[in-house]
């Protein structure tokens, strides 16, 4: 008896011997291989570049207009539902603070939304409230008020004792909050915009009597997420979340001026722990990211650490600073801190430690991974006489900890120096390990690798030679040759 088929199963395996027959003949020429291969390569690439476009990333430029805004609250409100005007020239502070007055009757089921269509509006400061999700929608850009006149004046940060750049009350952020739980601000890469130009210039004029507010400062609070949105041109520091728990930057693109924008810092997590900032690009006046918790004895009695904060995937520059520094007002201490996948281009510093002694407090437990520099002046810096103090009031014996600091995965081209660590023989720098290092220089002066007052290991092969403070280990961490002196120094020139 002779079984006949379905159709559709003969039509299926006369399709598998087709492909049997069609395959091998098919990628036997290296051509198409990799014809085949390369255009999956790029049509990977290009959907990742289209969806990071989505979530802040304007590579390709805008995409479609009037996408529907999702729902993510029970409620949601549209600004204009409180006398919101979006021309640019009409002043919507009470239609925010309406707006933020209606959510935060509904915090109890689940709070709501507030929608800021496409638009400028302009505005002074206004408070956020708990679970709230702030939504810009594509072409939506706030802008900050420039007479700082309308901008309230706060009490100094009790952590730092006066205002950073005065003493005596600093102004408030533009969008603030504080007791805070549960907030988004988010979007189609919408943007807020501080408008700092006319900060800028009357803060090098001395024109301004109290330190500069930050574009977005969240205070004493917890489950704070910031994704898929362009924040810029901040009068002081861009996003200052401080003595926060639980807070995830995401998609976030941070610009300013890279010169002539002063202390314009990216993102700066102070005395903040669990921390998420990842797939970002910043380019800033000043640190793109400044981990901080603290300044000398305000720090100190205040007592609070940044601590499991991870950095990652991002594209970071600074051609005044660094592109992630901590410090230097770290006397809360700092610990558990990874950084990987970091590209810094055309920066002055890749990376860098900073402190002095008054500072106190500690730097611990920190790894660098996957680090890629180019063209940076110098890639690595550990530096211990950062003389910036609040007062003169501060203790000359408390003298910060710097210990377990790691380099995995260094890469790069065009950079002058790759490592400087200046530590002292009151604050030396404590078990340093460099491993699976690779910088390509453009200085030949004799030290390049420099130290002083360093103590740790080089695993295997690295260039450039590593200082001699170091000891040396192969590739299976055997020790190789015990460093004869941690107190060499052979820094040469500042930077």
């Amino acid at each position: 008896m002779v079984e006949t088929l379905p159709v559709g199963r003969f039509q299926l395996q006369q399709q598998r011997l087709e492909l049997k027959r069609w395959v091998p003949a098919f990628l036997s020429s290296h051509k198409t291989l990799f014809t085949v291969l390369w255009i999956a390569a790029f049509g990977s690439v290009f959907l990742w570049q289209r969806n990071i476009v989505g979530a802040g990333f304007p590579i390709f430029g805008k995409a479609g207009p009037g996408r529907p805004i999702p729902k993510m609250r029970p409620l949601a409100f549209n600004l204009t539902d409180f006398g919101g005007v979006g021309d640019g020239v009409t002043v919507n502070t009470a239609a925010f603070e309406r707006a933020v007055l209606a959510i935060s009757k509904h915090g109890k089921r689940g709070g709501a939304q507030l929608n800021v269509p496409p638009g400028k509006w302009l505005t002074a400061p206004f408070n956020l409230t708990s679970h709230m999700t702030l939504f810009l929608a594509e072409d939506a850009e706030i802008l900050g008020i420039e007479d700082e006149k309308q901008w309230p004046l706060m009490p100094p940060l009790p952590s730092y004792g006066y205002g950073r750049e005065h003493h005596g009350p600093r102004y408030g952020s533009l969008i603030h909050g504080q007791n805070l739980k549960d907030v988004v601000i988010t979007g189609y890469n919408g943007t807020i915009n501080g408008q700092g130009q006319s900060w800028w210039k009357k803060y090098r004029q001395k024109l301004l009597n109290h330190t500069r507010g930050p574009l977005v400062e969240i205070m004493w609070s917890s489950d704070i997420v910031i994704s898929n949105i362009t924040l810029r041109d901040s009068p002081f520091w861009t996003f200052h979340p401080y003595d926060c728990k639980n807070v995830t930057v995401r998609n976030v693109t941070i610009l300013a001026p890279i010169f002539e924008a002063p202390n314009t810092d990216g993102i700066d997590p102070d005395s903040c722990e669990d921390v998420v900032i990842e797939d970002c690009y910043i380019s800033v006046g000043d640190d793109a990211i400044a981990i901080k918790s603290g300044w000398d004895q305000y720090g100190i009695a205040y007592g609070r650490p940044s601590k499991n904060i991870i950095i990652r995937n991002l594209i970071v520059r600074s051609m005044v600073s660094a592109g992630v520094s901590i410090g230097s007002e770290m006397s809360g201490g700092v610990s558990n801190v990874t950084v990987e996948n970091i590209l810094v281009w055309s920066s002055r510093r890749a990376v860098r430690i900073k402190t002095a002694a008054g500072r106190g407090g500690y730097v611990k437990h920190i790894t660098y991974r996957n680090l890629t520099f180019d063209n940076a002046r110098v890639g690595i810096v550990i530096k211990t006489d950062y003389n910036e103090h609040p007062d003169d009031d501060f203790d000359r014996k408390a003298l910060p900890i710097l210990e377990d600091i790691s380099f995995t995965g260094v890469h790069g081209q065009g950079v002058r120096v790759p490592v400087r660590m200046h530590g002292s023989e009151d604050i030396p720098v404590r078990n340093v390990t460099f491993r699976d290092m690779s910088v390509g220089i453009t200085y030949k002066k004799k030290h390049i690798f420099q130290c002083a007052f360093v103590e740790g290991r080089v695993i295997g092969t690295i260039f450039p030679a590593p200082c001699e403070n170091l000891d040396r280990y192969d590739e299976e961490e055997r020790l190789v040759t015990r460093s004869a002196s941690q107190n060499v120094t052979d820094i040469d020139y500042d930077l």
